[in-house]
This record gives C-alpha cells, structure tokens and sequence, in this order.
C-alpha cells in the first residue's frame, strides 16, 4: 500500500477515503443534533467535509442515512445505498441533483478516474428505516479497492462468513461502539472489534462510531459507554490482533495508514 492512501474521520461513522485521486465518503451526518441525539464532542465537519467523488450508504438508519447531510453533496456527486432504499426513504427523491445506484452484496462499482472499485459485502445488521420501516434493504459493507483495499464496515455484528466476505484488506474502519447506553444485537463493542480485526487480519485498522451523538439527557447513563470504546478498542486489539496498527483519531484528524506505521 502507498502511504498516498489517507483516512479522515469526522466523527461517527463518517469518513473521507482518499485513494488515487477519488474521495470516497462514508455515511455523512453533518448535523448537531438529530432526533433525541445530540454532538457531544468534536466541531461538526468542515464544508470541505461534503467533497466527494462517491458516497457510501451503509444502511437506511438515519444516522447513516440522512437525507439533510445527502442534501449538501454537490450535483452530481454519486451515491451507492442498499437495494431498496428509494421504497423506504421517500425523502431521497428530493436529492435529484445526485445520482443514486443501488447496490447488494457482490456487486462491483467503478468510481473516480484512478481506476478504483467499491466491492459490496454483507453486513450483520438491522437495515430497515426505523422505526416501523419494512425489511427490504440490506445492511452494507464496502470495499475501496483502489492503491489500497480499505473496508468499512457500517454498522454490523461478528458474523461466520466475515473474513471471507470481506477478503484480505489493508485498513478496516471498524464500529466499536454506539450512541446509546447498550449495544444491542448487530453491532460491535471493543471486544467484538477486535475479534473481527483478528479474523479480518488487515494492516491497520480506524475505530469509528463511537464518542461523537448521545442521547439527550443521558450523560449521566453509562457515559463510559460513550468515552472509553476507542481506547478500549486499542487495548483488546493489542492483545487479540497485535499485527495490526490501529490509529485511533481524533475528530477531524487524518492518518495516511502505512506512513504511519
């Protein structure tokens, strides 16, 4: 891998992928609060943020999904999201100045012009719009194949066929954590992360979704849960995958993965 591959996380699950010249954006939320949640910790994401050649959608959440952050992409800019997703999500008709695909798992997306693909792959997760939304649309991983092969995850829990699915990566941006007092099913906690990273095996590794929303009026609920899941993440992946370097960033930081090594 070249160290020209870098890694910027806004916070949550959003990140900028740069690989070859394209900028690969994943799940954007742009938004101080959203529903009952609300930013707790780092400055909301620059414009430059917004910049994209192609957009990742994991799944139809809407803090993965959020129709008012699509809305500040440029015209023109592409969007990958689960099959599905415009039955489910009437708002993304309003977006006509993107240009959606729908994909599933085992598909495979040419983006940009320095010869990147965005390989789809399965995830263990709740992918209908909640609350009371159908199960139409899968929860999706992506695969930036491009100087580098960078997974990220979306939301997901351990499931047996993830190593192969996935296949060999460089970096993985992996969820270690949630915006509420407990994780429920189809998700990873530290632990579960880093059961992954040791099945996953990639050379470096990002944790993300986790210290950024929380519920209004719950600081005082389990804030652990809030503060500790990246550093905790960094210990369990010391002593389950200690091969993999993993970077723990801060809101708006950048790590090019193999310089920093």
């Amino acid at each position: 891998m070249r160290p020209d591959v870098t890694v910027t996380w806004w916070g949550h699950a959003t990140c900028t992928v740069e690989d070859s010249g394209t900028r690969v954006l994943t799940d954007p939320l742009f938004v101080r609060r959203l529903a009952h949640l609300r930013r707790r910790r780092g400055a909301l994401p620059p414009p430059e943020a917004a910049v994209a050649d192609v957009v990742l959608l994991s799944h139809l959440h809407a803090d993965h999904l959020h129709v008012p952050s699509l809305a500040r992409l440029a015209p023109g800019t592409r969007a990958l999201l689960p099959r599905g997703a415009a039955r489910s999500v009437p708002g993304l008709r309003r977006l006509s100045h993107l240009r959606f695909t729908e994909v599933e798992p085992g598909d495979e997306v040419p983006v940009g012009d320095g010869g990147v693909v965005v390989r789809v792959v399965p995830a263990l997760h709740d992918g209908r719009r909640l609350p009371v939304g159908p199960h139409r649309s899968p929860a999706l991983g992506y695969v930036v194949q491009g100087a580098a092969r960078t997974y990220f995850a979306g939301d997901t829990g351990l499931f047996d066929a993830m190593a192969d699915e996935v296949g060999a990566v460089d970096v993985a941006l992996l969820p270690v954590g949630g915006w509420g007092p407990y994780l429920g099913h189809g998700h990873l906690d530290p632990a579960r992360a880093a059961e992954a990273l040791a099945r996953i095996a990639p050379r470096s590794a990002v944790p993300v979704h986790y210290g950024t929303y929380w519920p209004i009026g719950m600081d005082a609920v389990r804030p652990h849960e809030f503060h500790t899941p990246g550093d905790e993440f960094v210990r369990q992946a010391a002593r389950r995958a200690p091969d993999v370097a993993v970077h723990r960033l801060a809101h708006g930081e950048s790590v090019r993965p193999e310089a920093a090594r």
